[in-house]
């Protein structure tokens, strides 16, 4: 298969020339995921024209899951409303949720009320769980069967009557008033005696999720169990629904995504194919507040005003000292927070991090100090000047690996994301410190290094 970019020419080749027969068994061939990257070089028109192949041979709605989110509102532009719930009817409840979310709300209402009542009744229940919660990434189709059922009525249900999609994964055994008792894995099913009940199959006390629980909480429980889906209940412990490893492949996407824009300083909705006075829009007030914490260290430079008159050399060596402490702040803030992310680091263990981190900050320190401090001398010819460097990055260091540690620690203790300007804060604290300590003990010995 040709790349995107040449399947996309070829794509509004057929379009133009009104192949669509070809075009049809061109986007036959490509699986869902791929269509995403060759539908967003089309215009609106031919957009259109391809949704409009895509919903006659079913495979709309598939590929509406696959695409970029940012690229939805395009998308949907090109999709009448009756063919947008039909398609929406074809969906499994987490992707439903996850497509309404980026439509319009002109839309919304008309759209929502084509879908047939029971489909709109679970998309208006899933709404009310908070935002990134099980309850919103949870799919409604599973099999329940109760403790008395044999494998071999098991297997039957599996064949007769249940979902034909990939929540088949594991069996879930229910009482009468639907609370979760045991899991049974296909697997075991399978190679059982027919006679042999779920009571005697099932894994009792299994591990499940609350309906209002954090999606990255789910995945950290799936990665620790390594389950292929986990079930979802609500207070009364009934199972309401199942969110499989796909899903949870996908919240781990968002979350690693999540973390690294934040850390960047970007909205986690500034995407490839976002529009650019979105993107501007997102990215304006971090840019400003950086810029603020920039011209609050060269306050600091300014200080030593006089100090850099008459020893100018020393304006050679502060992109260094910035530059080591702000990579050495990040190199701490990257690692407690993914610690935090994963669920490894609480704030109560946090201390113990910060240490190891400070430790590790100090061995690079005296090593890449002895190192700076040997090439200023060899370049200026002035040991003060060296010993100064490596005493500056000595600090430096430390007080990075601090920063970097002790930021996004402190963040989570007052209930908010670690990533969100941990990096800005870091760069700009450290270079605050690193350029006052670097003058400052320079100014100290002004007479020896003139």
């Amino acid at each position: 298969m040709a790349n995107a970019q040449e399947t996309t020419r070829i794509l509004r080749r057929l379009l133009a020339g009104g192949l669509t027969t070809r075009a049809e068994r061109l986007l036959a061939r490509m699986r869902p995921a791929d269509r995403g990257p060759v539908l967003s070089g089309l215009t609106l028109p031919e957009l259109r024209t391809v949704i409009g192949l895509l919903f006659d041979t079913r495979r709309a709605a598939s590929t509406l899951r696959e695409l970029p989110p940012e690229m939805l509102p395009d998308v949907f532009e090109a999709i009448g409303n009756e063919r947008l719930a039909q398609i929406l009817e074809r969906l499994e409840l987490d992707d439903m949720v996850e497509l309404v979310e980026w439509l319009d709300e002109e839309r919304r209402a008309p759209v929502l009320a084509l879908l047939p009542g029971s489909q709109r009744g679970e998309l208006e229940k899933a709404e009310l769980y908070p935002p990134e919660s099980a309850g919103r990434a949870m799919i409604t189709s599973f099999v329940a069967l109760q403790e008395d059922t044999t494998a071999q009525a098991a297997i039957d249900r599996i064949r007769s009557g249940a979902p034909d999609d990939e929540a088949i994964l594991y069996l879930y055994v229910v009482d009468e008033k639907t609370r979760l008792r045991g899991t049974v894995p296909i697997r075991r099913l399978v190679a059982a005696n027919p006679e042999r009940t779920c009571a005697e199959l099932m894994v009792s006390d299994p591990v499940c999720v609350r309906a209002d629980a954090d999606q990255e909480e789910v995945a950290q429980l799936v990665g620790r169990y390594n389950l292929l889906a986990i079930p979802v209940v609500d207070d009364d412990e009934r199972l309401i629904g199942v969110i499989t490893v796909d899903d949870v492949i996908e919240v781990i996407h968002e979350e690693a995504t999540e973390d690294m824009y934040h850390l960047a300083g970007l909205s986690d909705e500034d995407r490839v194919f976002s529009p650019a006075h979105h993107a501007v829009r997102k990215r304006l007030p971090w840019m400003m507040l950086n810029l603020c914490a920039t011209f609050t260290a060269a306050w600091v430079i300014g200080l030593f005003e006089r100090t850099l008159e008459e020893i100018v050399v020393l304006a050679f060596f502060m992109p260094v000292v910035a530059g080591m402490g702000g990579n050495g702040g990040i190199q701490s803030l990257t690692v407690i927070t993914r610690a935090i992310a994963l669920g490894e680091l609480e704030f109560s263990s946090g201390l113990r991090a910060v240490g190891k981190e400070v430790t590790v900050a100090i061995v690079i320190g005296a090593i890449t100090g002895v190192a700076s401090g040997f090439m200023a001398y060899l370049w200026q010819g002035n040991p003060y000047l060296g010993g100064v460097l490596f005493v500056t990055m000595m600090a430096t260091m430390a007080i990075a690996g601090v920063l970097g540690a002790a930021i996004p620690l402190l963040l989570q203790a007052l209930d908010q994301d670690p990533a969100v300007g941990s990096g800005v804060l870091v760069t700009t604290l450290t270079d605050i410190f690193g350029f006052t300590a670097f003058l400052g003990i320079a100014t100290l010995l002004l007479d020896r290094l003139a």
